[in-house]
């Protein structure tokens, strides 16, 4: 069964606690309603840096940076997309970016 990682992009930080652990809560029942399509849940990222073709540096993870990542199982990209349409990030006004992972 073909691999899709999910990069996930943006979204805004709770403001409370109690906000912190909402979001959590979704996350986990969102990672719990995929069952084993769950191949690694990856995790959050900090400050990243793009290092382009020209050698050039950027230090504010260009223009559209990583905030995290998993990698699931599904049947197609059209099913991975579907999966993804539920996923915590969208209400925190996030996005997920869905490619396959080849095998090589």
């Amino acid at each position: 069964m073909p691999k899709y990682i999910f990069a996930y992009h943006g979204g805004d930080m709770p403001e409370t606690e109690a906000e912190g652990a909402q979001v959590m809560a979704e996350w986990t029942a969102w990672f719990e309603g995929m069952g084993d399509a769950v191949v690694d849940g990856g995790n959050a990222v900090g400050p990243s840096s793009t290092v382009q073709s020209d050698g050039t540096i950027s230090c504010d993870g260009g223009p559209n940076p990583l905030s995290g990542y998993s990698l699931i199982q599904a049947d197609d990209i059209e099913q991975a997309t579907a999966i993804a349409r539920d996923c915590p990030i969208l209400k925190a006004r996030g996005s997920v970016e869905i490619a396959e992972a080849m095998e090589m």
